[in-house]
């Protein structure tokens, strides 16, 4: 902070050093040598430079010098800070140390200009506590607004936590960035790719034959020179084809989980999406207010300047005051907002602890209307998840055919060839079984199988219906989203625009109050937030769309892989 001030015939600019929420004490001290000073007069004759006048930058001066000679921290003050931003460290009123500058009304300014110039800047590169423009001295317009700018988490420049990130991810996270992340690490992929794997291994082991079976047979060891020896070998022959229809029973299973790993897909893509679409509209929204909170600043300064000009009223004090506080109530919301809506899209990515970021993407201004009936036509022809049901209807039916050959019998074979010490010949046994069917015609599995068929067909209507009803609330979304964008665009948000000029010009015409420019900026502030809500809306809805409104990422996966029970019911034919 500076102040002018005049002793011993001598005009003095005094800058006061603040830290953090510090009162400014304004005793002034000349105790620097001649050099230093002189050092200090460049320094402000540069700024004053910057200005096109001193004599502006004497009043500008004088202003915040009085300004902040009567400023102090009130409790209204210290508490509307959140708790978590105010540091350690703070004990409400420090001892601020002063420098003084002191120029004389006579020095030759033109002489030592461009010398005093090159010095002034070579100077402000090596204090880091001098203000580096007009524009930064102005701004601390009082110790708050110093304690703000100190701890504030959110950057109307969508640098939100950008110092803390690696590099690489300093220019934001896109769309296509979290979709890939999702996708490598997401548990439920690798649960689904895992029961794929498993519906592959069991389409292998329901095919394979059985083994045969090789072995040594001796009978009448009693019996001297009778005994007989033989080596047989046996083996049970599938009939009617029963290992190809194991088959193609499974196939259709692993069919059908290669569908479900497409449709989990793009339920993570949709939430994906849907997510961050919410986190974007959070993060425009902290932006947008951050710009508006220091219009509101501006406006309870302008409203108390007046009332000390006895230009204004209280009334005018207190309703700049009010909005003040609601736009940093909103902005303290909006930034818990953007904090929950980061740590679901994290979750759902599968990175539980990733760091937030900036999010970089628009949030869309146009869209075409679409025809529902045929987005509906195309989504159920489509979706993975109806080609799913339509996998599962081919394995009941596939295990229809294959649940109606089982009673046919298989052929137990077997051949065995030996010597017969009693004639000292060799001999040779061929053995064919079978068994008959009489009780056990596998009739009870055949009718569970028909019912699964009848079961599957009626899955295939509900999810058809499932996705027509799902698909009729995103449409109720996205066309009223769409209808409010369009009018926003082209109506309301001009519209609230030229209101907030007309009440300005008004003002300073002196046609109206302050109050009812406080009422145009708020209706201008509110309009441009539903219009990011609409925008939001309206991309989330797209976003449900095209992911064949399909959602629940991290929802538990249903194993169905199958088994391979077939194959037992394969060989032992009872």
């Amino acid at each position: 902070m500076f102040r002018l001030y005049e002793t011993d015939g001598k005009h003095r600019l005094v800058y006061f050093y603040t830290e953090e929420n510090a009162v400014i004490a304004s005793q002034p001290t000349s105790n620097r040598s001649r050099q230093s000073r002189r050092r200090r007069l460049r320094a402000v004759l540069n700024m004053i430079l910057i200005t096109s006048s001193a004599a502006s930058f004497t009043t500008g001066c004088q202003s915040v010098g009085s300004h902040v000679a009567k400023v102090t921290p009130t409790p209204a003050q210290i508490n509307s800070t959140p708790a978590d931003e105010i540091p350690s460290s703070f004990q409400g009123v420090v001892d601020a140390p002063v420098m003084t500058v002191a120029f004389d009304d006579e020095v030759d300014v033109g002489a030592d200009e461009k010398k005093s110039s090159e010095k002034s800047a070579a100077k402000a590169r090596r204090e880091d506590d001098d203000a580096s423009s007009l524009a930064d001295i102005m701004a601390l317009d009082s110790p708050s607004q110093a304690v703000a700018n100190d701890v504030q988490p959110f950057s109307t420049s969508n640098d939100y936590y950008l110092s803390e990130q690696p590099a690489g991810l300093t220019a934001g996270l896109t769309l296509e960035a979290i979709e890939s992340i999702a996708l490598a690490n997401n548990p439920t992929i690798a649960e689904l790719v895992a029961t794929t794997q498993k519906a592959a291994g069991f389409k292998t082991q329901v095919g394979l034959r059985a083994n045969p079976t090789v072995g040594y047979q001796a009978t009448q060891l009693a019996d001297r020179g009778t005994d007989q020896h033989t080596v047989f070998i046996s083996q049970t022959i599938i009939t009617a084809d029963k290992l190809a229809l194991n088959r193609s029973v499974l196939n259709e299973a692993l069919r059908a989980q290669l569908m479900q790993l497409e449709a989990q897909k793009y339920r993570i893509a949709t939430d994906i999406r849907v997510a961050f679409y919410d986190a974007l509209a959070a993060q425009q929204r902290v932006n947008l207010i951050q710009e508006f909170q220091s219009v509101a600043d501006t406006g309870v300064e302008l409203a108390e300047q007046l009332k000390e000009a006895q230009e204004g009223s209280q009334l005018e004090v207190v309703q700049a005051k009010v909005q003040q506080n609601e736009i940093r109530l909103a902005l303290r919301q909006a930034q818990v907002q953007f904090d929950a809506t980061w740590r679901e899209l994290s979750a759902l990515a599968g990175n539980p602890d990733m760091t937030p970021v900036p999010l970089q993407g628009t949030l869309p201004s146009a869209e075409t209307n679409l025809d529902w009936p045929s987005v509906a036509s195309t989504m159920i022809a489509s979706s993975p998840e109806i080609q799913a049901a339509q996998a599962r209807i081919n394995q009941a039916r596939a295990n229809i055919c294959r649940q109606e050959v089982q009673p046919i019998p298989n052929l137990d074979v077997q051949f065995a060839a030996g010597v017969d010490n009693a004639t000292d010949n060799g001999l040779i046994n061929l053995q064919i079984g079978a068994p008959i069917p009489v009780f056990n015609k596998n009739q009870g599995n055949i009718c569970a199988a028909r019912a699964e068929y009848a079961r599957a067909s009626r899955e295939l209507d509900r999810i058809q219906n499932s996705i027509k009803a799902r698909l009729a609330a995103v449409s109720r979304a996205y066309d009223s989203s769409l209808v409010a964008v369009e009018q926003y665009t082209s109506d309301i948000l001009p519209n609230a625009e030229e209101g907030l000029k007309l009440a300005e010009l008004a003002y300073k015409a002196g046609e109206t109050s302050f109050v009812q420019v406080l009422i145009a900026r708020r209706t201008y502030f509110d309009t441009n937030l539903q219009y990011i809500v609409s925008q939001q809306q309206l991309a989330q809805a797209r976003a449900r769309v095209d992911g064949f409104v399909l959602t629940g990422a991290l929802d538990a996966v249903v194993d169905n892989s199958g088994d391979d029970s077939l194959r037992g019911l394969t060989l032992s034919q009872q």
